[in-house]
């Protein structure tokens, strides 16, 4: 075990005036993270005038401007409408071009859904006109109902229910003694994304997937179905991509590069985030046939959703033949990039977008949330031309080819990885916007930055913060642990980012702090990648007014504001050391409950629990027999937990510091902070990436392999646990554990950078270096001493002393020193290296003991 020990060398010293103090003062109502008063002060005016801008009728006429026509990747309409952002952006005053990629992008040429057995039906896949609803009918123009990236494929087979097609419910149907081998199987949307269905049945050896909405989540259950209600009608379908983006999104055949027209291409039949099993959605009318016609096991309850019929599992005596191809076509993509030069610190970029493009018409999906940023950007054009100048450079991006699996951002991202990563401070992202309330997922570094915005937002139905009404809904909904935090903690909690949307490259591949904002939560919906998400369905069933719209640009963009003009970039670390002190104590408790059940169960097996409980009618089967997980060695995790949980407090005290104290520096050492603070999230990343998937480098957060869309924080250690791969999970907490420590280190220096500054600036006489405990570079901590006087420092020498203590690896202090620094006017011959000691600690019943040393130093008047 490495000894710790507890040494203070003591230094008298004098240098100029004492002329403040170094006590905290309480934050005055008008502070924001980041910012000095007097800016602060200046920025609030600049915010004020910023909110009073965006127009929800503006919105609503942009919408209805983009939405008008399909405009899905490689149609007419999706590159007109990008022509059309560009040119906005540009009457509005932004550097604005289009950026275009070339990817793969496959459509449909043959669909076929059949049974064949007992009795025959085709499916229909096909989505109705409604004779109120204007641009349901552009049916030459809409793609047809199907999931992009499925392989092509021609299968027969018998069919399989399998509820939503997640581990679990494999696990149930092997206990009900079905197996999917040479299968066709149909799911359930939801509970995962949908790329995850027909990965899981292929690797239990099914030949193909079919998925449908059961009324029971989307439909009629919910609400009345469209057009009299928000709900999916019975012939509505959801397109989507099934692409494996677990293992990377983008092009599937440019994985890591931007699909420029040079880049180096694998061939398509190598990509392998190609599905392995044909797959195609199908409306519950179409799926309710097949499903009746089932016999095998009565569905589980869980399985069971809305449809009148008796829910079994199978598999036959139905009879499935699915046949579908692809056109497998290069499609170019549009990317508008606009962009505001920064006028102090033109080379730190405050990035914000949301796509484009849609399956079909997309009013709700992404339109609802890019007319947001319309608005965002026009009142930002408009506060340029009122003089007001960002700090850092802003760059707006409207993203093409999102719905096909992130196409056109992860392209971008890319091809611009290196300057990204070198310039890139925070990434903004929206996708779609609804009625209710505030929602913010991403780094928790900025969690405590986003919830500042959101106390100065007003909900546009309450009348009251939109942070206030999201803590109300949190206590209301939330678990006991949940209710705790919101009451208690200063800010409320972010959720962790998984997939699904423009953000994935900047925080998976590129370690850029992230985050993914927007409203909802008070109106159903089932119309989701259907053709009936359009202006007709939004101005009728969604955020009618667009008032939520208007809040969204007046977050987003106040954020952006703060984020581009904050004299210190207001990224802060003791949320994160927080979240991830909770991210620990849960993937020790998945541990230690996965020993627990599975001992339980070979218990049981051994007993023969299972087999004497088994209904001869029904008969279930026992699970089988796993090894119980071993220990794990939790302990680097989390000994440099501790750590980055001492260096993130005291890195954000140091920073509130500095902004209490802006007369120390110039705007040199301010960006000097700020290009090191924009580093620190890609210190959670690693070149090597997750195992099995080395495209996603952050260790903090990934998009579960087997969750898709969702998070899996901690994933390395978390999925070696789920996925018994222990002697995995155990090199991954190491892993971790030297991430989090670099990251305490580059707090450590630097709070050491931004006490150097104030200690040499600020003009404080009289004190004491105080060095102690385990260090292992040279770092001195300045206390002053509060019984010293100005008068008194004006009868000595004036000069800066630094005390120097390096201790070594066995934890001893190997050197201390006194030295006088360059700078106050003094020449680089001015450096006093006064004296050299070598000692071992005094040592007490075997234990270090505190050593203090009082040093008298000479100082030569003439140097």
């Amino acid at each position: 075990m490495r000894r710790v020990i507890s040494i203070a060398l003591i230094l008298q010293f004098f240098i100029p005036t004492f002329a403040q103090t170094q006590s905290a003062t309480p934050a005055s109502a008008s502070a924001i993270l980041g910012f000095t008063s007097a800016n602060a002060a200046t920025e609030r005016g600049w915010e004020e005038k910023f909110r009073a801008i965006p127009s929800p009728e503006n919105q609503r006429a942009y919408m209805e401007k983009l939405s008008a026509r399909p405009h899905h990747v490689g149609s007419p309409y999706d590159k007109a409408n990008a022509e059309w952002i560009l040119s906005k952006f540009k009457e509005w005053g932004w550097d604005a071009q289009i950026e275009s990629f070339d990817v793969v992008f496959p459509t449909p040429k043959t669909r076929i859904v059949e049974m064949l057995e007992p009795t025959r039906f085709t499916a229909k896949l096909e989505e109705p006109t409604l004779p109120n609803d204007p641009t349901t009918g552009q049916k030459s123009e809409q793609l047809p109902t199907y999931n992009a990236y499925s392989r092509d494929g021609d299968v027969t087979a018998p069919l399989v229910f399998v509820n939503y097609g997640v581990v679990e419910d494999y696990e149930k149907l092997q206990r009900n003694g079905v197996s999917v081998k040479g299968a066709i199987v149909i799911a359930k949307y939801g509970h995962s994304w949908r790329g995850i269905k027909p990965k899981i049945a292929a690797e239990h050896g099914a030949v193909g997937c079919l998925i449908y909405s059961d009324p029971a989540d989307d439909g009629y259950a919910q609400d009345p179905v469209f057009p009299e209600g928000p709900m999916r009608p019975k012939d509505g379908v959801q397109r989507g991509s099934v692409m494996d983006m677990p293992q990377f999104p983008g092009d599937p055949v440019t994985p890591g590069v931007g699909a420029t027209p040079n880049a180096k291409r694998i061939p398509l039949s190598e990509a392998p985030t190609i599905s392995k099993i044909p797959v195609l959605p199908i409306s519950y009318a179409d799926a309710q046939p097949l499903l009746a016609a089932l016999r095998g096991p009565v569905a589980p309850e869980e399985f069971r959703g809305g449809l009148p019929i008796t829910y079994r599992l199978g598999p036959g005596p139905a009879k499935v033949h699915l046949k579908v191809e692809f056109n497998w076509d290069t499609k170019k993509v549009y990317d508008v990039i606009a962009k505001i030069p920064g006028a102090v610190e033109p080379d730190i970029w405050i990035v914000r977008g949301n796509h484009h493009d849609a399956w079909v018409n997309g009013a709700e999906d992404p339109t609802s949330g890019q007319v947001a940023m319309l608005e965002e950007a026009r009142a930002l054009g408009e506060l340029l031309k009122q003089g007001w100048t960002p700090r850092r450079t802003i760059v707006y991006t409207a993203w093409d080819g999102e719905e096909p699996m992130l196409l056109g951002s992860t392209e971008w991202g890319e091809a611009h990885a290196d300057e990204l990563r070198q310039h890139a401070a925070a990434y903004i992202n929206t996708d779609g916007n609804g009625r209710g309330y505030f929602g913010a997922a991403g780094s928790h570094s900025l969690e405590s930055f986003i919830n500042g915005v959101a106390k100065d937002i007003t909900d546009p139905e309450k009348k009251i913060p939109v942070w206030k009404r999201q803590q109300a809904q949190e206590i209301s909904e939330g678990d006991k642990d949940a209710r705790k935090d919101a009451r208690s903690r200063a800010d409320l909690r972010i959720g962790a980012l998984g997939s699904g949307s423009d953000y994935t490259v900047f925080i998976d591949f590129l370690g850029i702090a992230t985050l993914n904002v927007g409203y909802g939560g008070e109106d159903n919906g089932g119309i989701y990648h259907s053709i009936y998400d359009d202006f007709y369905w939004f101005t009728h069933f969604s955020d009618t007014d667009f008032s939520y719209g208007r809040a969204l640009s007046q977050t987003v963009g106040t954020a952006v504001m703060r984020l581009a003009n904050a004299d210190v970039v207001p990224l802060r670390f003791g949320n994160l050391s927080d979240t991830v002190a909770k991210y620990t104590t849960e993937v020790k408790k998945l541990l230690q409950d996965r020993k627990d059940s599975i001992t339980e169960d070979n218990t049981r097996i051994d007993d023969g629990v299972f087999d004497a409980v088994s209904d001869p009618k029904r008969p279930t089967f026992a699970p089988p027999k796993k090894p119980v997980p071993p220990f794990l060695n939790f302990a680097p995790l989390d000994n440099a937990l501790a750590t980055l949980q001492k260096s993130a407090e005291a890195c954000d005290k140091a920073l509130s510091s500095a902004t209490s104290a802006p007369q120390s520096f110039t705007p040199e050492q301010w960006k000097a902070i700020n290009i090191k603070l924009i580093a620190m999230e890609r210190l959670l990343t690693s070149d090597a990436g997750l195992p099995r998937r080395a495209w996603y480098k952050h260790l903090i957060y990934a998009p579960g392999w087997y969750t898709g869309y969702g998070a899996k924080t901690l994933p390395g250690i978390r999925e070696g646990i789920e996925q018994e791969r222990y002697v995995e999970a155990d090199q991954e907490i190491t892993r971790v554990a030297n991430a989090l420590t670099a990251l305490a280190t580059s707090l450590d220096e630097l709070s050491q950078i931004v006490r150097n500054v104030s200690t040499q600036r600020s003009g404080i006489t009289g004190g004491i270096f105080r060095v102690g405990g385990d260090v292992s570079a040279p770092k001195p901590v300045y206390t002053p001493d509060p019984n010293y006087t100005e008068e008194a420092a004006k009868a000595k020498l004036s000069g800066v002393v630094v005390l120097w203590v390096v201790v070594g690896p066995d934890g001893l202090v190997q050197d201390a020193r006194v030295t006088r620094p360059l700078g106050h006017g003094l020449d680089e011959t001015a450096v006093s290296t006064v004296r050299t000691w070598r000692f071992q600690p005094a040592m007490k019943d075997g234990n270090p003991v505190r050593v203090q040393m009082n040093v008298e130093v000479p100082f030569n008047n003439q140097r």
